[in-house]
């Protein structure tokens, strides 16, 4: 199928999509991408099924790298020996649907070392597929989280881990020609290349800010358990000091090892966030550090790691700092950080998030808002 064919096809899609989402009327109190940012698409190189399905061995299990609310990916590699993953749609998926559109609208603009790379897309019939950068590495949370490979991430490639996701999220919020929150940070969408240099990926919540607006509503709230701030989850309010708080979340999690989901059967401490802060209470910070990472040489900039972390994880947005003052206080181009106060989520975590099998994949209502949580893998 020549190029032209495909962009028709794709062009007389989105199309009918924006008219149907018309008449369906707007869930959201802004408009997530306006139209005139479609015209890119004429732009975005496509693929032919049969390409895509020669390059996966036609989606052979073997090759499959994981799952998620948009569908399946596999690696392949094209006839040229280009490795790439493929994110297939998932037929039946309505959330699913919504992602691509995203991801083919904000991901297709970007471009910056600490993003994936979209490489292109493919749309023919029923398939509609996103093709990346392969990652060989896979992503952060295949380190971070396993036994047998968490000793691999020493505190330096942890250190330009953390650098690394701040300066991408930086770019989404003040340095690309859109300004983009993301909504969905969390360790499983930070991708490793063979260098272990991080990528954001997973563009599918993302929304994009005009440039007088400092935040927005939605009633249906989609995110991770975990890695959701308290206004995002329960009022549905959601800004850069969303990702912040994300961001915050992460960090405490590289440094410690564990998932801040994984101490809700703990009597002491129901989150991550509330050993960090009982800890820090006690003076005692540097028993959250992980034990395979720790040297003394390095415990003043880990340290300063959580106390960043601590602050990015505050209760209230107005508290957390903007994505470039933590960048800065990264770099310690901050020399004296305030103090942290009480975060989020240390005492008693909302109700949805007290058994979290509960909660994958489901919908829950709190505060007439509508809560999407999907699991971390």
């Amino acid at each position: 199928m020549t190029i032209s064919i495909c962009v028709n096809r794709l062009w007389k899609w989105i199309l009918a999509k924006q008219r149907a989402r018309r008449l369906k009327g707007n869930e959201e109190s802004h408009t997530p991408f306006p139209s005139d940012n479609l015209n890119h698409v004429q732009e975005l190189p496509l693929f032919n099924f049969e390409m895509l399905v020669s390059a996966t061995n036609d989606f052979h299990l073997s090759n499959k790298l994981g799952q998620g609310g948009f569908g399946p990916v596999y690696k392949g590699k094209l006839s040229d020996g280009q490795e790439i993953a493929v994110k297939r749609l998932s037929r039946t998926s309505a959330q699913g649907l919504e992602e691509f559109m995203n991801e083919v609208v904000v991901i297709s603009k970007l471009q910056h070392r600490n993003l994936v790379r979209l490489l292109g897309c493919c749309v023919e019939g029923e398939e509609r597929m996103l093709l990346y950068e392969y990652m060989p590495n896979k992503s952060l949370d295949a380190f971070l989280f396993d036994p047998h490979k968490e000793g691999l991430l020493d505190w330096k490639k942890r250190f330009n881990i953390i650098e690394g996701i701040g300066r991408g999220l930086l770019y989404l919020h003040r340095d690309s020609r859109l300004r983009i929150i993301h909504r969905d940070l969390k360790a499983s969408n930070i991708l490793l290349d063979k260098e272990l240099n991080p990528k954001i990926s997973d563009f599918g919540m993302a929304r994009i800010f005009g440039s007088d607006e400092d935040q927005a509503n939605t009633n249906r709230v989609v995110g991770t358990y975990g890695y959701m701030s308290p206004e995002y989850a329960m009022e549905g309010r959601f800004s850069e000091k969303s990702d912040v708080f994300s961001f915050g979340v992460l960090l405490l999690e590289i440094v410690n090892g564990r998932r801040n989901t994984s101490f809700y059967n703990d009597e002491q401490s129901q989150s991550l966030l509330g050993l960090a802060w009982k800890l820090w209470n006690a003076d005692n910070a540097t028993a959250l550090i992980n034990p395979m990472i720790y040297k003394p040489c390095f415990e003043i900039e880990i340290l300063r790691c959580i106390q960043v972390g601590l602050l990015c994880v505050q209760e209230f947005a107005q508290d957390r700092p903007t994505v470039s003052v933590v960048v800065s206080m990264l770099k310690s181009e901050i020399g004296n950080l305030p103090p942290p106060t009480k975060p989020a989520f240390t005492e008693k975590l909302i109700a949805l998030e007290r058994d979290p099998s509960k909660c994958f994949q489901t919908k829950c209502s709190i505060n007439n808002v509508t809560v999407t949580m999907v699991q971390g893998r």
